[in-house]
């Protein structure tokens, strides 16, 4: 009986106790003993906790940061590393024509114009000539050769013939005199012939060689390389031939290093000639490659990791929204704080300011701005600086006349009578005293403001009138859309960037949907 409780008798209890109790209470959020206890910083940062939907956009708006920013710097890629794999692809690998008139063979001295000039001879049955004062001569041989003197030379100056001749150990083009002597030896009939001392054979298929090594031959037909370091060999060319006559369309030939390589004929009739194709393993980009282990989400166009693209576009992305809404919040304030404090001339005239920034067709100047960069081929990074200082400039008179409008309705308070009678000067009383309580509607406008802008962004990158090459930004992937069959076959590339866009501008509103109801005292969540 000793050990009676004190909470039985009330008259008992302490005020030690008492002050326990009113510690341990569960107050309401709204009430006034609470609130007491409360700052205003805390308070909205309660009420915006207990709001699921604003909590859960900061949630995806810190998984954003982490994916654009952390990711970006712990990816193994860069932002513009290209891939490649390996193709078999068809590449145009020689040309072939059979001639059918005559070519000329010269020392460099016989112009086209003589060239025509003895073709007209022939018609005329004359065996003479002249080209602009100079006189020239020609020797039928045979039908198919023909050797034309100039007046007052021994040495001929050009034949015309036939047959072509190649060298048989390279590209390169043999001096005038040897293939004169070669030709002259093939239509006379000779098997062999001297020049410069060294004795040269020439056999009936048209092979010529030095000391028993082949130097050249002779063809009907003019088998030419695409590629200048290519050098096609006789047997090569023989085969290639001999497949053309055949009427095939393909044919398999193995080198003498053993290497083997498929190739496919095709006649081109305008031309009178055929198109030698080869098949060859081709380095290519790695474009629009599947997800796999190496690249996630597969490859855009040029060949780049759509994650690691994705990444740095976010940062881009964000970058663009921050710094044009803090261009537009600076410029804002500013112009916003000053008419609102000063009022008379000043109001009006900043006002009309805002009505004339109002009636600019913004999207139409972005346009035109962008076609402009073009044109001039703008660097994309100072393109990217130009685009946030015109998305900012552009957008601050909306800012300016909310800032205003609060200014007018808190200058009257007795706080603001107060500082005049202090004797602060007026700029003092505008940012320390006025734009501290406009901070709450800044910071809502602000955040609700970073989806517009990164959706603007977006928009005109999409265009191509904004982020460029090699910078990623996600309104620049989804640019990608534009083919159809990108559209259709390769989700990899589109979706991901709009889950992205989608996601981060819905969780900025939801964000400053929340920040709007937290700092408004009137909300009761």
């Amino acid at each position: 009986m000793g050990n009676t409780d004190n909470r039985d008798n009330p008259e008992n209890i302490t005020n030690k106790e008492i002050e326990n109790n009113a510690q341990n209470a569960e107050y309401s959020l709204n009430d006034d003993r609470r609130v007491k206890t409360l700052s205003p910083g805390a308070l909205v940062v309660k009420r915006f906790i207990r709001n699921r939907v604003a909590v859960t956009g900061m949630i995806i708006l810190a998984f954003m940061f982490i994916f654009s920013f952390i990711g970006g710097a712990i990816t193994p890629y860069k932002e513009d590393q290209l891939f490649y794999r390996y193709d078999e692809q068809k590449k145009q690998y020689a040309g072939v024509t059979q001639n059918s008139e005559l070519r000329y063979v010269q020392d460099g001295s016989f112009s086209s114009l003589a060239q025509a000039q003895f073709l007209l001879a022939q018609i005329k049955n004359t065996d003479t000539f002249k080209v602009k004062g100079t006189e020239y001569t020609y020797e039928k041989v045979n039908d198919e050769f023909f050797v034309i003197y100039e007046e007052g030379k021994e040495e001929p100056v050009a034949c015309a013939t036939y047959d072509i001749i190649s060298s048989s150990t390279g590209n390169e083009k043999l001096p005038f005199p040897l293939q004169y002597a070669i030709l002259e030896a093939a239509n006379s009939g000779e098997s062999s012939f001297e020049l410069d001392g060294q004795t040269y054979e020439v056999f009936g298929d048209g092979t010529v060689t030095l000391n028993g090594e082949e130097i050249a031959y002779a063809s009907r037909y003019i088998v030419q390389p695409i590629m200048s370091d290519v050098f096609l060999t006789r047997g090569f060319k023989e085969e290639l031939i001999e497949s053309i006559e055949a009427g095939e369309e393909e044919f398999h030939y193995v080198d003498a290093d053993g290497l083997e390589a498929d190739y496919f004929i095709t006649f081109n009739p305008a031309s009178s000639n055929w198109s030698v194709l080869q098949t060859a393993q081709t380095k290519v980009f790695d474009t629009y490659a599947s997800p796999s282990k190496e690249h996630i989400l597969g490859t855009d166009r040029n060949g780049m990791d759509m994650l690691t693209r994705l990444m740095y576009g976010g940062r881009v992305s964000l970058y663009i929204g921050f710094i044009v809404v803090i261009i537009e919040t600076g410029l804002g304030v500013i112009f916003g704080g000053i008419a609102g404090y000063f009022g008379g001339w000043v109001d009006n005239l900043i006002m009309r300011i805002v009505d004339i920034f109002y009636c600019i067709p913004s999207t139409a100047i972005i346009i035109i701005l962008g076609a402009a960069m073009d044109a001039m081929r703008v660097d994309p990074q100072i393109r990217m600086i130009y685009l946030m200082l015109i998305l900012g400039f552009l957008g601050w008179p909306g800012i300016a006349r909310m800032v205003r409008g609060q200014i007018l309705s808190l200058r009257e308070q007795e706080f603001m009578t107060a500082t005049e009678a202090c004797g602060i000067r007026a700029s003092r009383r505008i940012f320390r005293h006025l734009i501290p309580n406009v901070i709450p509607q800044l910071i809502v406008i602000s955040t609700m403001s970073l989806g517009s802008t990164i959706l603007t962004e977006a928009t005109l990158s999409f265009l191509g009138l904004g982020v460029k090459f090699p910078f990623a930004s996600w309104g620049n992937i989804i640019n990608d859309v534009n083919d159809t069959f990108v559209l259709t076959n390769y989700w990899f590339i589109w979706i991901p960037a709009g889950v992205c866009l989608l996601l981060t501008v819905l969780a900025f509103n939801l964000v400053g949907d929340g920040l709007r109801d937290a700092f408004d005292p009137r909300m009761k969540r």
